[in-house]
């Protein structure tokens, strides 16, 4: 059953944060166990289900050998990363010839796989992960058609290429000359959107992106909708941005004061600039600031919404309104934020992730 207003799920106590992936949740509490519910076709739950009991509409505790840190979701993966610093995977890639696999090529992972040790922080577009390590290196595996993983040249970014899928699958780091007037390269925040990878330089704030740029998510086009190489934002270079967020077609960038700005497709309101702004059917290529925003402290991406999270704890959307994510109890696309009330009116959100279809919300 949809649902075009905030609703409850029902036994889930101490949650403490929560991440939607393209038809699936994930949520992990206090004492850091997993829970997930959704869509279980490829191993994305973690845990083996049968959709005639109910068992994947009902959240189910996924076994891991040790409390969770941190959680993220594409749209038919899911990924872990311990209080240790042991990332886990499980589920599948995919690609445009159709399955991947994870780790093997052809083959979904029911149940979660260890894949890396050492990280501190982890990301998950639609087919592809970006994990940091603690020495502040970039490494990524998936789906590289679109640029995501930076690693890999374009000849050898499909399977149809000159290597397998094996070489994808395979966890590779990203490379990053040495900026000039810098002391390192390493970096110290990691993001992601479906097709779009973002790295925070550690010593100047500088955000660098690269993947999928038709829409001009990444900022300016020089000809090419495709970033195989890390791109300097220009538009942020000398301030530090607290978060990013990229959707399918669009980037959400949350200042260290609490501003939202967005660029990108401006289709169905998703930008959150007006329908007027930009004008025409031209899209933002540089940041623009959201109206009616500030002291932000949370800001997250579906597939064609946008969301953030006041000072006071309010929620605030806009874009697609066609799927219900919105929160509206509608199916009107919006052009500028608005707050959600509702069950959230007397609520203070703490945590909102956007996925495909859907969005969770973490209130307290």
């Amino acid at each position: 059953m949809e649902k075009s207003r905030p609703a409850l799920v029902p036994n889930l106590d101490n949650v403490v944060d929560v991440v939607a992936g393209g038809m699936h949740t994930l949520c992990v509490t206090v004492d850091g166990k997993v829970w997930s519910f959704g869509c279980n076709d490829e191993g994305a739950l973690g845990r083996q289900t049968s959709s005639l009991d109910g068992a994947e509409t009902t959240p189910g505790l996924v076994e891991l050998p040790e409390p969770v840190a941190k959680l993220s979701a594409g749209d038919s993966h899911s990924a872990a990363l311990t209080v240790t610093g042991r990332a886990f995977m499980w589920g599948n890639f995919r690609d445009s010839s159709g399955q991947m696999g994870l780790i093997v090529e052809g083959q979904s992972e029911k149940e979660p796989k260890l894949v890396a040790t050492g990280i501190v922080e982890i990301a998950s577009g639609s087919d592809h992960v970006a994990m940091l390590t603690a020495d502040g290196n970039l490494v990524t595996r998936g789906c590289a058609e679109q640029g995501q993983l930076v690693r890999v040249a374009r000849m050898f970014a499909s399977r149809g290429g000159r290597r397998s899928s094996t070489y994808l699958l395979e966890p590779g780091t990203v490379r990053l000359q040495r900026p000039k007037g810098c002391k390192s390269s390493a970096f110290d925040r990691i993001w992601t959107g479906a097709y779009t990878t973002y790295a925070r330089l550690q010593e100047t704030g500088a955000i660098y992106g690269f993947g999928l740029n038709n829409y001009h998510q990444l900022g300016p086009s020089k000809g090419d909708t495709i970033l195989h190489m890390p791109e300097l934002l220009d538009s942020c270079a000398g301030r530090r941005r607290k978060a990013v967020s990229g959707g399918q077609h669009h980037t959400l960038l949350l200042s260290k004061e609490g501003s939202v700005f967005s660029m990108g497709r401006k289709e169905y309101g998703r930008l959150g600039l007006g329908a007027a702004n930009p004008p025409g059917n031209n899209d933002q290529e540089t940041p623009g600031q959201v109206p009616g925003l500030s002291n932000c402290t949370e800001i997250s991406c579906g597939e064609a919404v946008s969301f953030a999270v006041d000072g006071e704890g309010r929620l605030h959307s806009w874009g697609f309104g066609t799927n219900g994510q919105l929160g509206r109890g509608n199916d009107e696309d919006s052009f500028e934020p608005t707050a959600v009330a509702g069950r959230l009116a007397d609520r203070k959100v703490l945590v909102v992730s956007g996925g495909a279809q859907h969005t969770v919300i973490l209130a307290s």
